[in-house]
């Protein structure tokens, strides 16, 4: 029975001096860390309202811009430099900008749509859009330059028939039949891409 008292206050001991060793820095560590998970719930709390909000407002300035006002949408995309719904927004003013042949609005808010995306799927459909932009203005460097920007792979077969288009326009039907190859190889079902390539064929013969 003393032997087994013995071993309790030896283990009693252990702790009160476990505790005096360490116990300030565990309640420090446990302060901090339920400071960190309180300050992690506040941040996503805040960011969750935060998207809600700009939600509210994209909805708002696209119902503004369906009406064709214009001031709204675009204040929207410039006081939300780093949310995706400015991309959106971007989207929508280009398609209406080109839809007036506005070129250079519509290329302007497309590259700000690329800037602003966040995401390699969303920013390649931008930069795919500005490049058909620029091959209709006539900017056929500015167009290359934006098509070899593209990363996402997913893109690649139609950068590679865009950038033939673009040569096609320069009249250099050597690079444009390898790029309508080369797409073709990608995507052997694509029909337009076929008699793309069969007309560079029809030209050179004649």
């Amino acid at each position: 029975m003393v032997e087994e008292y013995s071993t309790e206050e030896q283990q009693v001991e252990a702790i009160k001096k476990f505790w005096k060793d360490n116990g300030t820095a565990i309640i420090f560590g446990a302060v901090i860390g339920l400071g960190g998970l309180w300050g992690w719930r506040y941040y996503n709390d805040q960011r969750i309202a935060s998207q809600e909000q700009a939600s509210l407002q994209y909805e708002q300035a696209m119902a503004q811009l369906e009406k064709n006002e214009y001031d709204k949408a675009k204040s929207f995309v410039s006081e939300n430099p780093d949310n995706h719904y400015a991309a959106l927004a971007s989207f929508q003013l280009a398609k209406q900008a080109a839809e007036q042949g506005n070129l250079d609005e519509a290329a302007a808010q497309l590259k700000l749509a690329a800037d602003k995306a966040g995401v390699d799927a969303l920013a390649s459909v931008a930069k795919v859009r500005l490049a058909r932009v620029q091959i209709q203005q006539q900017a056929y460097e500015e167009a290359l330059a934006t098509l070899s920007s593209v990363e996402a792979q997913s893109f690649k077969s139609l950068v590679l028939e865009l950038q033939g288009d673009v040569y096609v326009a320069q009249d250099k039907p050597d690079q444009a039949r390898s790029a309508y190859s080369e797409a073709l190889q990608l995507n052997a079902g694509n029909n337009l891409l076929k008699m793309k390539l069969d007309n560079l064929q029809v030209l050179a013969s004649l």
